[in-house]
């Protein structure tokens, strides 16, 4: 046996059985109680480094300990392949993005994550660039469309004119194109394939309630992207065009009274219609500007609002007035109906607004009833109605609910809820993506693939990826014409693929049923599963994927595919990983752009896989952020040569006893017992740490730890390694106890130095199995409490003394304890006590 940590020796071999023995694979319907632990799937990027491999260890603590704990456990990896990366990698590298990602796969497998000691199922690897994945994306899609969940409707996109394609809003740069820095963005109305997740506003907000396992903060963080408002639609009417109306949302109709002017988005329908010839060239002008900005760029709080006079007025249904009707960018086309009423006095923005283009400001809401001449700012809070006709006195409260009846009753408007949440964009025009499986043709229009002839296959042979001239399937004539199969006529592909976020919308319900070619899952398998009962990633997919994703589940609910409401079960966000950065000189996240990374496979080869696991568990609590530090993951490393050490030396001495029965506390002398009771306190410490409501791996591998060195000392003590036949066969029990429940609670965290040194033990001679196979240890909770207990003696609640005293003493014994003890005695200085209070095994408080 080596007597030394030599990480290099055991782990492979390890990865090399835990394969061959198939001890991590899942069984379908089993009787056990079924446990879905899935962390979010990465995108095959060719290289993970140690700020990657902090979420894949957390994942894996869980699913190891859950196995042990008696659970059915499926613990699945896939890659999310499919994205525009792969495109500027082909670009780059002269390779098919197919044959980058699919190294790229092959590498972050078998030398990454597999080298890290995971515990996958790989049987159910999903990829989702595969034909035999994107096959089952597209039937999805075809059902939405049955059933009215995917349209096709106009939308502003943010067009690059050189690279005839759609860009994200990050693509653009200082209203130019990323790839094409002198280029000018333009803002395009296009016609482009939407999810109606709209449509699931309500459920989607209404069901974060029933999520009280997910951190609170992504839960508030997505009630902010729905963004339910509740107010009213109202109608002004342009003036001396009574057939002309523009209806505007406002959550604040108590201000209508005080509308300076009506805004249009640039891009409203009625922008050129009512523009007059006197101010058709400044319109035309600042259409043409507000066109080559992003939607961030036009929300920026940061930057100063413009705007221009159309040269029409609306007239306010309230009161009469004729207000202006201007044309400025802050206003969205796609959002409640594109007009907006600025009312100064109570917006903050519409006050910036008005001061800027010296328009009114008139005061309707006060917040004591005074009226003022002039308003230094706008003021948002509640109050008292003033100004507003026949609505002056009301709370302003009062006012919204009486005004909106007012206009309802009047036909210029009603109640209405406005949501954040827009329907989702998928259309992409890019070729690395699924193809949307619809066709166009000249008589019958959009006609939806048969299901029979699913998938429509991405082709791979004779693509050019350029990145100019948009997307290259445009140009593959022999893919794109097709016959219809409704008329038997002429038809065209759809050239858009689908926006990668559809791929990892319903990729957790694949993994119960990986392998079925005959359909995307089996109901039976998929609702045995379901719902995912721990999710792990990072929280910067707080939002489009957790919401995509809640989204997908619910609307396939509804179609009579899965039963459950909700995804996943449990959601635990962890911090990311950061290191000092060269390039900036700050401490920042671990990125290959910040030129900060720790690579993997160097960091294993030198101190081994496990050392890197119980780093990145123990420098942080999971929901933090943890600094990536050498010195931090070396001591790991030190650690685990103490573990060896101890159990090596304990099995070379011939020091642990043949068998695995515990020992008979009463048999033990007082060090056998106080060294007993430490592994059953480290037993119950680490199983309470490693519990769902807590994940506090940190504190569990101190406990572990502070066993490690609770045994040193008791081998130091009867010297178990130099006097090994001293020892009587109570003690050889147990130290073969401890050192088989040390390795047992450290299997999930450190898997292959607990494998190794477990199949060393004595007791193990014989025997076949993995110590991840092992149940997980329980503890006696008598040999969990101490006899001794630490009182605290107070006087009129001031702490004067701490006295050890024997747990379960009688309240007259505390009582006696505490008024013999001379520092009380001191504090007394001959005063009478009024009352003794006893806390039992906690504290006497003696009051004077």
């Amino acid at each position: 046996m080596a007597s030394q940590y030599v990480p290099q020796d055991i782990e492979e071999k390890w990865q090399v059985e835990w394969e061959k023995l198939g001890i991590y694979q899942a069984n379908d319907l089993d009787k056990k109680p079924k446990y879905y632990s899935l962390v979010m799937f990465p995108y095959p990027s060719g290289d993970l480094h140690m700020g990657h491999m902090r979420v894949y260890t957390i994942s894996d603590v869980i699913s190891r300990q859950r196995r042990m704990l008696g659970y059915n456990v499926l613990n699945p990896m896939g890659w999310d392949a499919f994205g525009l990366p792969a495109e500027n990698a082909a670009m780059s590298r002269k390779k098919h993005p197919e044959e980058w990602t699919t190294s790229n796969i092959k590498f972050m497998r078998d030398e990454q994550l597999k080298k890290l000691g995971t515990s996958y199922d790989w049987r159910r690897e999903v990829t989702t660039c595969n034909k035999d994945y994107y096959h089952w994306t597209q039937w999805i899609i075809l059902k939405f469309f049955e059933n009215g969940l995917a349209v096709r409707k106009e939308a502003p996109v943010n067009w690059c004119p050189d690279c005839h394609t759609v860009l994200a809003n990050e693509q653009v740069v200082d209203g130019n194109c990323w790839r094409h820095l002198e280029t000018r963005v333009e803002q395009k109305m296009m016609s482009q394939w939407f999810l109606k997740i709209t449509k699931y506003a309500d459920p989607l907000l209404e069901d974060l309630d029933k999520l009280v396992g997910w951190p609170e903060r992504v839960r508030v963080m997505q009630q902010n992207w729905i963004g339910r408002s509740e107010g009213a639609e109202l109608v002004f009417t342009v003036e001396n065009k009574p057939n002309v109306q523009i209806p505007v949302f406002t959550t604040r109709p108590d201000t209508v009274f005080g509308v300076a002017c009506m805004v249009l988005a640039p891009e409203h329908p009625l922008v050129k219609e009512l523009t007059t010839p006197e101010c058709k060239e400044a319109v035309e002008k600042y259409v043409d500007e507000a066109a080559h900005k992003t939607e961030l760029d036009r929300l920026s709080t940061e930057k100063s609002k413009t705007g221009v006079p159309i040269g029409s007025h609306v007239i306010n249904p309230f009161n009469g007035d004729i207000v202006p009707i201007w044309v400025a960018d802050y206003a969205l086309v796609n959002y409640g109906t594109g007009a907006v009423m600025n009312v100064p006095a109570h917006d903050e923005r519409d006050f910036e607004f008005a001061k800027k283009f010296n328009l009114p400001i008139k005061q309707v809401v006060s917040e004591d009833g005074t009226k003022v001449d002039e308003m230094k700012e706008a003021y948002t809070g509640e109050g008292t109605m003033v100004n507003s006709g026949g609505f002056d006195g009301l709370t302003n409260t009062e006012a919204k609910k009486k005004m909106t009846e007012w206009a309802s009753n009047n036909n210029c408007g009603k109640p209405r809820t406005q949501y954040r949440l827009r329907d989702w964009l998928i259309s992409r025009q890019r070729y690395w993506g699924c193809p949307i499986p619809v066709i166009h043709c000249e008589k019958c229009g959009v006609v939806t693939e048969k299901e029979e002839n699913l998938p429509v296959i991405l082709p791979t042979e004779g693509v050019e990826i350029t990145g100019e001239g948009g997307s290259p399937l445009k140009r593959m004539d022999d893919w794109i014409n097709v016959t219809c199969h409704k008329c038997g006529g002429p038809a065209k592909r759809e050239t858009d693929t689908m926006d990668t976020f559809i791929c990892s919308s319903w990729y957790f319900l694949r993994y119960p049923d990986a392998l079925n070619d005959k359909e995307a899952f089996a109901k039976e398998k998929v609702n045995y599963w379901m719902p995912v009962d721990q999710y792990i990633g990072g929280i910067e997919h707080a939002i489009l994927h957790l919401l995509y994703a809640r989204f997908f589940t619910k609307a396939l609910r509804d179609l009579g595919y899965v039963n459950c409401d909700e995804p996943f079960t449990n959601l635990l966000s962890q911090g990311m990983v950061t290191k000092f950065s060269p390039t900036s000189g700050r401490i920042e996240k671990m990125s290959k752009s910040r030129g900060n990374v720790v690579g993997t496979t160097d960091f294993f080869k030198k101190y081994g896989a496990d050392s890197a696991r119980l780093f990145t568990l123990f420098a942080a609590p999971p929901e933090q952020e943890l600094e990536w530090n050498e010195d931090g993951a070396v001591g790991q490393y030190r650690f685990l040569g103490r573990v060896w050490r101890l159990v090596s030396d304990l099995i070379e001495a011939g020091a642990i006893s043949q068998n695995d029965a515990a020992p008979a506390f009463d048999s033990l002398p007082d060090s056998g017992k106080v060294a007993l009771k430490l592994v059953h306190k480290t037993i119950k410490a680490v199983t309470k740490d490693l519990q769902p409501e807590r994940y506090v791996f940190n504190t569990a591998i101190a406990r572990l730890m502070e066993l490690v060195n609770g045994l040193n000392d008791y081998l130091r003590a009867v010297k178990a390694v130099e006097s090994p036949q001293n020892l009587s066969d109570g003690e050889k029990a147990l130290l073969g106890f401890a050192s088989r429940h040390l390795l047992l609670l450290l299997a999930p965290m450190a898997p292959h130095i607990s494998e190794e040194l477990f199949q060393m033990l004595p007791a193990r001679k014989g025997k076949t199995g993995s110590i991840h196979t092992e149940a997980w240890p329980s503890y006696e909770e008598a040999l969990t409490v101490d006899d001794e207990i630490e009182l605290v003696i107070q006087v009129n609640g001031k702490i004067v003394n701490k006295i050890p005293a024997r747990r379960g003493l009688a309240k007259q014994q505390a009582e006696e304890i505490a008024l013999t003890d001379e520092k009380v005695k001191d504090k007394l200085n001959g005063s009478s006590v009024k009352k003794v209070i006893v806390v039992p095994d906690k504290l006497v408080n003696v009051v004077i």
